[in-house]
């Protein structure tokens, strides 16, 4: 062998953390060639940016993070192309981020699957405006990945933050002129009445009124 040679060893995905987890919650984490094959499957839907998904068993995020790659993928071609301008790149970025649902049992990896998350998502959006990046973009991303990202048992429908509480999943309704219709829906009604669809049935459990995306927060829904 060349002494001016390095070897270096190839990078190995952790897919489990502990044996402890895997035994007691069977945690074993997708890995990334895997998670690519299976969304190549629906390669159409990851690339339009309103199309819904949601991981029932989300870990911190190695389908979601993928999922978003690409549609903010898609976004960035339309700038390059100067398709959009950075508002309509921001209202469509948001739009892709808040088609995205993940629940996760576990605390800390729900957690992790937002940050993991909304640090793409900012240094995306970083690297394409700089300076004139707008800390309300960002404030929306992080309030709509709160939401997203639920701490919860997908088979009980309850939260595992707060056990006494069902599982309810917000609607994002993108309309004219920037405007944002919520819609609640408790989970077990979804899982119950989904006939393979839109992730939504027509009936919420609450309807919120428009609210312009850039202001989309927690303070936008107190009475």
């Amino acid at each position: 062998m060349d002494a001016g040679l390095k070897v270096v060893p190839l990078r190995v995905e952790r897919q489990i953390k502990s044996k402890e987890r895997v035994s007691k919650h069977g945690e074993v984490f997708t890995a990334e060639r895997e998670v690519n094959a299976m969304l190549d499957l629906v390669k159409q839907e990851t690339e339009r940016i309103e199309s819904r998904f949601l991981e029932p068993a989300c870990g911190d995020g190695n389908f979601l993070i993928e999922i978003l790659r690409r549609k903010l993928a898609v976004c960035e071609e339309r700038v390059l192309k100067r398709q959009f301008t950075q508002l309509q790149y921001e209202k469509h970025a948001v739009w892709a981020v808040s088609s995205i649902y993940g629940i996760e049992l576990l605390p800390d990896n729900a957690e992790s699957c937002r940050r993991r998350l909304y640090r793409y998502f900012c240094q995306q959006y970083e690297r394409l405006f700089g300076d004139a990046c707008k800390s309300a973009c960002r404030e929306v991303v992080a309030y709509l990945l709160g939401r997203n990202i639920i701490m919860g048992d997908a088979l009980t429908y309850r939260r595992v933050d707060h056990p006494d509480e069902w599982i309810v999943v917000s609607e994002w309704s993108f309309i004219g002129d920037g405007k944002v219709v919520r819609r609640d829906y408790n989970f077990s009604y979804l899982v119950a009445t989904g006939q393979g669809g839109d992730l939504f049935s027509d009936t919420p459990c609450e309807t919120f009124p428009p609210v312009y995306f850039l202001n989309l927060s927690h303070r936008a829904y107190e009475n």
